[in-house]
């Protein structure tokens, strides 16, 4: 049975030296996240991950979700109590305000225990994955009734919320919705139309779920412009806060998916359910956008929760497995074989993913904290260059760490050669359940666009600016001390790399759009690359200063260091090879016509 052990003693240290938590307590909104607490947290949380959720990672995935006649849908065995364990221990409340009842503690802290929730068992966190965007959305765009009617149970747990926005015929071209909403005389819409892809859709879990739905209004504009939101219940709520009638909203049947299969993924239609606008009219998607953000960088965390679940299962085997003997003799002559761990392919992979995991880990709970910045900082100036780094950042975070998280899981798989294709090991469902963070909450092209087409060009570029300062700053520190100054110049010359390609795109992209479509991809690639070569200068330097001092675990410290160099030596380079690729432009690409692409007779 593979299982899980929550990564506590790498989180906190890259929050207390790279997020610099510590740092933080006389900020509002972290001054509850000492370091005491923040370890106590994240030991429950992992223990939680590894003792509840974990062993039912492998029952999600074997018996799954099941539709039943009357449209109600059983989760697998276990999952409810599992569920009522998570409520009670008050994971579902972290970071939501403390006048809906929550514990106002920072988004950074909340995240790092998500990505123990998420590893152990994916399918069950997302349960309650997205009530914390819905719930953010509701407070920042719906009214007082709404938000004091709704949100407290949320925050609690005791409902759940979900996202609904693609329709059979559009995904991502959501001006195509088809979805109708009636106005009613008391203010209400009547919702009619079907929703797919919708995670969490319907459940018993928990005692109502809370929809938000794109939908457009009588008369409405085309197109985009014409989207409004509204929150619509599974259960009607009374004005005493007690639950009602069942709303006119129905699971009409169960996705059957490649992987996440502990998660009913549904079909839901909507009969003249009853809703609330949430915010203006026709203003739905700016609304919807509060919680995709948050979302999307959510989903950058899954991958790299799926990664670091496959990287540790990969581990083990390789420690454990023996076959052949090392290239330079035996290393253990009395047994019958080395362990796999003595073969520098295998060695290789195991690099390329303790890489990558610590690395994204890094970016990731860095770019939560910008999220907690950009409310809590002292000054305009500190908000604004945080809104402006993670508004950058957060494609790249979706984006490239979905793509990378992924590559972990199939290297993993790799290690364990013919048995990582048998189910029993469990590293093929984590290969399975990482696939679907490339493709949700906006595919990685759809990602790649935004940074490029929305993101890059915001405020004249401002944010990259922004960027290229701030790693030339690192940079400058890091040659400062010898034994980080070749990751340091490895970095400088993958900055150089993705400041060439900046500059290739303002002189190629406005004479034909092409060219920034095709760049896109490898362009988020670079950035993701530049962004987490950052992360690790920073490690590197502490994980020196720290073994400097005398403080702290050498080990562990040794290994940052040269888990840095791998980085620095082995995937900083790639920032060459994608940069060529930008500047080939968009003309091979768009060159064949669509008939050329079929097989010849």
């Amino acid at each position: 049975m593979p299982s899980y052990k929550a990564p506590v003693a790498d989180t906190m240290f890259i929050l207390n030296e790279i997020v610099g938590l510590e740092r933080l307590t006389n900020n509002p909104g972290f001054a509850s996240a000492t370091s005491d607490i923040v370890q106590a947290i994240l030991e429950e949380g992992g223990k939680f991950a590894s003792e509840v959720l974990s062993p039912l990672n492998a029952v999600g995935d074997q018996i799954g979700c099941k539709r039943n006649d009357d449209g109600t849908v059983t989760t697998p065995p276990g999952f409810q109590e599992a569920f009522d364990q998570f409520v009670a221990g008050g994971w579902t409340t972290l970071h939501a305000p403390e006048e809906y009842g929550g514990q106002g503690l920072p988004i950074v802290l909340a995240i790092a225990a998500e990505e123990y929730f998420t590893a152990s068992n994916h399918g069950f966190n997302m349960y309650h994955g997205l009530t914390g965007a819905a719930v953010s959305a509701i407070l920042a765009k719906g009214d007082d009734t709404l938000k004091q009617k709704y949100v407290p149970n949320m925050v609690s747990g005791q409902w759940c919320g979900t996202m609904n926005l693609t329709e059979p015929h559009c995904g991502t071209d959501l001006g195509l919705i088809k979805t109708r909403a009636q106005p009613q005389d008391d203010g209400s819409y009547k919702i009619t139309g079907t929703k797919i892809f919708i995670s969490a859709g319907e459940h018993s879990m928990a005692e109502n779920i809370i929809h938000l739905v794109l939908a457009k209004t009588p008369g409405a504009p085309a197109g985009s412009k014409g989207i409004s939101l509204f929150l619509v219940p599974k259960m009607m709520v009374n004005d005493d806060g007690s639950l009602g009638a069942h709303n006119a909203v129905t699971c009409g049947s169960i996705e059957h998916k490649m992987g996440i299969h502990g998660n009913a993924t549904c079909v839901m239609n909507y009969d003249d359910a009853t809703g609330w606008m949430i915010g203006e009219e026709n203003k739905g998607l700016a609304a919807m956008f509060i919680m995709m953000n948050q979302a999307r960088l959510g989903v950058g965390l899954q991958g790299l929760a799926q990664g670091e679940l496959a990287y540790q299962q990969a581990v083990h085997y390789a420690m454990d497995r023996r076959q052949g003997r090392a290239l330079t003799g035996a290393a253990e002559p009395d047994k019958p074989a080395d362990t796999l761990f003595v073969h520098p392919d295998v060695r290789r992979m195991l690099m390329e993913c303790k890489a990558l995991t610590e690395g994204l880990r890094a970016l990731v709970l860095w770019g939560a904290l910008q999220v907690d910045l950009i409310k809590y900082a002292p000054t305009e100036e500190e908000r604004q260059a945080a809104d402006d780094i993670i508004s950058l950042l957060t494609p790249v975070i979706k984006g490239y760490g979905t793509d990378k998280g992924f590559d972990v899981a199939v290297l993993a798989q790799q290690v364990f050669g013919g048995h990582g294709y048998i189910r029993e090991w469990g590293v093929e469902q984590a290969v399975r359940d990482a696939r679907i963070t490339m493709i949700y909450e906006g595919t990685n092209g759809v990602q790649a666009m935004d940074l490029v087409g929305r993101k890059l060009p915001a405020n004249g570029g401002r944010a990259v600016r922004a960027l290229f300062k701030m790693v030339a700053q690192d940079v400058a520190a890091g040659k400062a001390v010898p034994e980080t100054a070749a990751i340091a110049e490895a970095l400088e010359k993958a900055n150089q790399q993705l400041q060439a390609a900046t500059m290739w795109l303002m002189q190629n992209a406005m004479q034909n759009p092409n060219n920034a479509g095709a760049a896109a991809y490898a362009y988020m690639h670079i950035t993701g690359i530049v962004a987490t070569g950052m992360m690790w200068l920073r490690m590197a330097m502490a994980a020196q200063a720290q073994l400097n001092a005398g403080t702290g675990n050498p080990d562990y410290m040794k290994a940052k260091l040269v888990t840095a160099r791998y980085f620095a030596e082995r995937i900083m380079p790639e920032a060459g090879a994608l940069r060529r690729k930008i500047e080939g432009g968009a003309e091979v690409l768009m060159e064949l016509p669509p008939e050329a692409f079929l097989t010849a007779a």
